[in-house]
């Protein structure tokens, strides 16, 4: 079965992924970002960049703790929905991670798994290399990953969800080192197939990717009350570069 390579560029820009998602709780989210931003100690006038933002949960919530955030999505429809929260602290913009950015930030936060994304290992290290060359000096960034081994081991192979009167039928499987969720529905008149596909990285292999750009690891969680991380048992991978 061919994949498209940027199937996250159809997917995501659609209406029928919000639907599927719309019961994403945001208490999980909101957690996170308390016991990061506690960690790391922002300032508040601080500039931090969410990249790969959706509809901006992350970003809408960091402004609201008193950030200054800019959010940023390849996805045009899922930016013109968050920008009905814009205010002088917070932006939202298109943008492609694989390109360079324009500003430099003290924070880029890549958060519930928005990378792993390509078949070449190059495109990946590019992405991490374009992070690190937006930081400001002594600049952070998080990279908040699945833990790959985990959902590995867990996979379920078939669901079935009915939102808003329409029947999404999931598939789940790896293929060519990626983990890919197949979904099929019918609506307005026609039959839907879309992809997420995502590298399976485990952590020595995002080390490698790290390593190449020049980045440190200074924190590594396993969920988002930072736990440590355990291969077998944790949730996340999250990443603390600097």
């Amino acid at each position: 079965m061919t994949i498209n390579k940027d199937w996250f560029v159809s997917w995501f820009d659609t209406n029928y992924y919000h639907i599927l998602y719309k019961h994403r709780d945001d208490t999980e989210a909101q957690e996170f970002m308390r016991n990061l931003v506690s960690l790391l100690q922002f300032n508040s006038d601080d500039l931090l960049l969410d990249l790969a933002c959706g509809k901006g949960r992350h970003s809408i919530y960091l402004n609201s703790l008193g950030y200054n955030v800019v959010g940023a999505d390849l996805s045009k429809n899922s930016i013109q929905l968050a920008k009905k929260f814009e205010n002088d602290r917070l932006h939202f913009v298109e943008h492609d991670m694989r390109n360079a950015f324009k500003n430099k930030y003290n924070a880029i936060l890549n958060l519930f798994t928005s990378f792993g994304f390509f078949e070449d290992d190059k495109e990946d290290i590019a992405i991490l290399q374009n992070i690190k060359n937006g930081l400001l000096p002594n600049g952070i960034a998080v990279i908040d990953f699945m833990n790959a081994e985990k959902v590995t081991a867990n996979l379920v192979p078939n669901e079935v969800q009915t939102i808003d009167g329409i029947t999404f039928h999931i598939s789940r499987y790896l293929e060519k080192g990626f983990i890919v969720k197949e979904i099929r529905f019918e609506a307005d008149g026609a039959q839907h197939i879309f992809f997420e596909k995502v590298k399976s990285l485990n952590l020595e292999k995002i080390n490698s990717y790290i390593h190449s750009v020049g980045f440190k690891i200074k924190h590594i969680f396993g969920n988002y009350q930072l736990a440590d991380f355990d291969s077998k048992t944790s949730d996340r991978l999250i990443l603390v570069l600097e």
